[in-house]
């Protein structure tokens, strides 16, 4: 008998087989009492020094030289901080007809965070887009949510997330940003470790994430908060996120292209600005809401899965796409090189 295989086309990536155990664990054993305190002390640590890592990778000559293609940029943040959160108020009627306050409050949650880097740029060069830009466009839409996602789940939320204040504000300040500067500001001394010893790191980036999401689930079921979620609630919650992810994929390539942007900057555009990032929506969750944080998390595992399975598909299908009338590959106005297609997407 013939052996079954996944399509390639459409990849579970391994990193969120890793996030269900997770949540499997947390769910079998919940953290409590003192363990509950070791496990809030542990994972707080691992946010502030995953955004030290993200502050200390961050080239600034790189960044420098990305604004010399604003335009792109611009758009992108647009996208990111501007179209997905009017997108999510306008979810906002679906409660509780389709959606339930909670699920609601998360999926408003996810259209706040920054977009991602490793997996916009891996499309980006499968699709033969802009690979500098989607570089740049990934970097600085991380670099403005450390601002812009606290404050704006602060205006758009309100104290329904999990009690915003001055203090939750702090808070963001203490373990997000202020690692982060201390990461730009030692690069110069830790940035060669960094590079010399990327893969290693990057397991502590992830596990790090991992103890963010145990925290955060074992929190809500000491709660008991996942006695308000069924599975019907969960199907309606992947439909209005399905409709997300493609309005936003479509506004994100027509609108470049009315924009003007030549083919390789669009590929960027669609790839940076229609995603959202698991790795740094995780730790200001668990930040934002406290023991809210697993159901404020949830919609976007899901989107994460979802929007790497369906920009999979997307980015080989735009591989095929003709070249420019010229016979040049179609890359960007602003310079950009071509590069290897075929890298596999990774969390971002």
């Amino acid at each position: 008998m013939k052996r079954l295989h996944w399509p390639r086309w459409m990849p579970v990536d391994p990193y969120i087989l890793a996030l269900i155990a997770t949540v499997g664990i947390a769910a079998l054993l919940p953290a409590r009492g003192a363990a509950a305190d070791v496990a809030s002390g542990a994972s707080t640590g691992a946010v502030a020094f995953l955004f030290f890592l993200y502050g200390a990778r961050l080239s600034t000559r790189e960044a420098m030289d990305g604004l010399r293609h604003w335009r792109l940029h611009v758009t992108v943040l647009a996208c990111t901080f501007v179209a997905f959160p009017l997108l999510g108020l306008a979810a906002r009627g679906l409660v509780p007809v389709l959606l339930p306050r909670n699920l609601y409050e998360g999926l408003l949650f996810l259209t706040l965070v920054p977009s991602t880097i490793q997996s916009s740029i891996a499309f980006t060069s499968i699709a033969r887009g802009n690979v500098p830009a989607a570089i740049c466009a990934g970097s600085f839409s991380s670099l403005a949510g450390i601002v812009l996602t606290p404050l704006l789940a602060a205006a758009l939320l309100g104290n329904s997330g999990g009690g915003f204040s001055a203090d939750s504000l702090v808070k963001i300040v203490l373990q997000l940003l202020v690692p982060f500067v201390a990461g730009q500001l030692l690069r110069r001394w830790v940035g060669g470790f960094i590079a010399r010893h990327k893969k290693i790191l990057g397991y502590v980036d992830r596990g790090s994430i991992l103890l963010v999401v145990y925290t955060a689930f074992s929190e809500g079921m000491v709660q008991g908060i996942w006695h308000q979620v069924s599975a019907v609630r969960l199907m309606g919650l992947l439909a209005v996120e399905a409709v997300l992810l493609a309005v936003m994929l479509a506004a994100t390539w027509y609108g470049a292209k009315a924009l003007g942007f030549g083919r390789a900057d669009r590929v960027a555009i669609q790839f940076a600005g229609s995603k959202k990032s698991l790795a740094s929506g995780l730790p200001m969750a668990s930040v934002l809401f406290g023991a809210h944080a697993s159901l404020a998390v949830l919609p976007l595992m899901l989107f994460h899965q979802m929007q790497l399975m369906v920009c999979a598909v997307i980015a080989k299908r735009r591989a095929k796409d003709p070249e420019e009338p010229d016979g040049e590959p179609a890359l960007s106005r602003a310079g950009g090189t071509r590069t290897a297609a075929g890298t596999a997407p990774r969390s971002g």
